[in-house]
């Protein structure tokens, strides 16, 4: 590696030392808490993927750079050069490491793993030997925010076909628009993902529910985040906030995306309107009498994948089970305490990668799938695209027999007319 690689890698290091990080980078005692804590360590074995050991090859630049004994005595505290080699463990811990944050419940300290492993990718992303793919999907989400006029003509034709289906799932008012879209002082703005599966489920339960609500031009899903630049995190990000904005909405609901969720939840800042899950918000129209939902519909036995950037890292988990509680009297809990559920493995940008970790995904998820499998339950609902996916992976890899469904689907499926 050349000194002025060397030196901008460095430096883009040093940007992201504020107080909390130097702390997480300070506090490790190596005390072994975590260990088990990881999905991927609990299903292969193998040591690398613990969450200690990720955390040591940032620390070791750490110490060998910002640190005084690292750099006046860099074998006492075991500094690492950092050099091609170095960049290329970087990758491999990157991205083994899904961001659930499971290792941070169990730590002593709370240290954040994801954290950590936001340097890493933000030093991958300075040597441009981040994931090319995610990268290329980053850019033309903020192409398409730059192009609207060109993108808008065939998202309107697009929108337009989904209506009838919107239509068997629960008869609008004449009169009413099934879709609204770029609707001024709607009381809610719907960011979806690009898929009929995420909005017409969606647009069924608004409006059963009466919601004033609108569709956003942009699809949900942030991968800047995913590949961990900042600058294009928060490129996609703006749009999204300068439409909400413009519309003077009073509420931004989030598909079933966890990563969307947790940037717009807690990267935005302070905002003019309020940040919900769509499952918060299905949970609410129930709770006020807007929906009703029939039992009948769901016979089978269903249990809950909670997503950890939904659950764990956003706090939204009565929520899905108050709505499941009112889908079906046959709910079996996939884990006692659900801050404690294994994360599905396809998080942190594994599966938007698709066939390139679809080995590893399954490998290090064998624990996952065993934890389905022991529920016995026929019907695996979940509140995330990413866990939808990989749970599909997991159900067909492992043949555990069970039918992968979104938590949005099942009401717009129970809904009494």
């Amino acid at each position: 590696m050349d000194e002025k690689t060397k030196t901008e890698l460095l430096t883009l290091f040093k940007n992201k030392l504020n107080r909390a990080m130097r702390y997480y980078l300070d506090t490790c005692t190596r005390c072994g808490v975590c260990t088990k804590a990881c999905h991927a360590y609990a299903s292969t074995g193998q040591v690398r993927y613990t969450s200690a050991y990720r955390h040591e090859l940032v620390r070791r630049l750490y110490k060998k750079y910002f640190k005084l004994q690292g750099k006046v005595w860099p074998a006492a505290g075991e500094a690492k050069v950092l050099e091609d080699m170095t960049i290329k463990e970087l990758y491999d811990a990157a991205y083994s490491c899904t961001g659930c944050r499971r290792c941070m419940v169990y730590c002593p300290f709370g240290i954040d793993t994801q954290m950590i492993m936001s340097i890493a990718k933000l030093l991958l992303v300075g040597a441009s030997t981040e994931p090319e793919l995610l990268t290329m999907l980053a850019d033309m989400s903020i192409e398409k925010g730059k192009s609207m006029d060109v993108f808008k003509e065939s998202f309107l034709t697009g929108i337009k076909k989904l209506e009838g289906q919107v239509v068997e799932k629960w008869r609008s008012e004449a009169g009413e628009t099934v879709i609204p879209i770029d609707v001024d002082g709607a009381d809610l703005l719907y960011v979806a993902l690009a898929g009929a599966h995420s909005i017409i489920p969606a647009a069924a339960v608004f409006n059963a529910a009466g919601e004033h609500w609108t569709l956003s031009f942009f699809e949900a899903v942030n991968f800047g985040a995913f590949v961990g630049d900042p600058t294009r995190t928060t490129l996609i990000l703006d749009r999204i906030i300068s439409e909400a904005k413009r519309l003077k909405v009073k509420e931004v609901c989030i598909c079933e995306c966890g990563t969307a969720f947790r940037v717009m939840k807690h990267l935005t800042g302070p905002q003019p309107f309020k940040v919900s899950s769509i499952t918060e918000v299905q949970a609410r129209y129930i709770r006020e009498g807007r929906i009703r939902l029939d039992k009948s519909i769901v016979s089978d036995t269903v249990t809950y994948h909670d997503p950890c950037q939904i659950a764990r890292n956003g706090g939204i988990i009565d929520e899905a089970r108050y709505i499941l509680h009112h889908l079906t009297d046959n709910y079996t809990e996939m884990t006692k305490e659900p801050k404690y559920n294994w994360c599905c493995g396809g998080g942190g940008g594994l599966v938007a990668m698709g066939e390139e970790t679809l080995d590893f995904r399954m490998t290090s998820s064998s624990i996952k799938a065993d934890q389905v499998r022991k529920t016995g339950a026929k019907i695996l609902s979940t509140a995330c695209e990413n866990c939808h996916t990989q749970l599909g992976d997991l159900n067909d890899h492992y043949k555990l027999g069970v039918d992968v469904k979104f938590l949005s689907s099942m009401v717009a499926d129970a809904l009494v007319r």
